[in-house]
């Protein structure tokens, strides 16, 4: 019997996020993994896991500086999977504002990354989220389930729409911290967690393996 080797994922390092802890829960799901911001090596990994900790504005430059935001676009555009954590999913957005400052974001999807509108902030810890029925990121995973989130700002309001039935629409989990808001985003081969599924126990390493069972 042959055996399937491992999948290829480059936890892509420019500066900001926990790319340690992405590495270890990504090795746990089963991939092969590495943290570089090497150029070739992100283009040819079979995925490519972007994080993110920090002001969208600082990601954005830190990601302009390593090249990322060319590496994305040339990934996407040859249908290869990248996924988005944290702010590494809000930089995705077309822009974000953060106090009273507007940046611009890679505009894969419409959308205004803006404070949350919640009596607490940060929004810190577990929290359930409502995924499609059909989603492949949330397979095996009740409704129960929990993941843990840790942010102020957030994207309220999701407003792609595809005009050729012939295409999928994107899938939006929902989850809620005062006002809804998007927790995840399903869209070809751009996948993305406003959570940390790195942080976020057996519910998260689920979610990672079905990531990784896509590439």
């Amino acid at each position: 019997m042959e055996l399937t080797a491992p999948k290829k994922v480059v936890v892509f390092d420019y500066g900001f996020g926990n790319v340690r802890s992405a590495e270890r829960a990504l090795a746990r799901a089963g991939a092969e993994v590495e943290i570089t911001r090497d150029f070739d090596k992100a283009m040819n990994a079979d995925g490519l896991l972007v994080p993110g900790v920090g002001a969208f504005a600082a990601c954005m430059k830190g990601l302009k500086d390593a090249r990322g935001d060319w590496i994305i676009g040339r990934r996407l555009s040859g249908g290869r999977p990248v996924m988005g954590i944290c702010v590494g999913m809000q930089i995705l957005f077309a822009r974000g504002i953060e106090h009273g400052v507007e940046a611009e974001g890679l505009d894969e999807w419409p959308g205004t990354v803006e404070p949350l509108q919640a009596d607490i902030v940060p929004h810190m810890g577990w929290n359930t989220v409502e995924a499609p029925a059909d989603s492949r990121l949330f397979s095996g995973l009740d409704a129960e389930a929990r993941f843990y989130f840790v942010h102020s700002y957030a994207v309220h309001d999701w407003s792609l729409e595809v005009g050729n039935p012939a295409l999928r629409a994107p899938l939006v989990t929902w989850s809620t911290h005062g006002k809804p808001f998007v927790a995840a985003v399903e869209n070809g081969p751009l996948w993305a967690t406003q959570f940390h599924p790195e942080k976020s126990g057996d519910a998260g390493a689920q979610l990672l393996t079905n990531w990784i069972g896509t590439l």
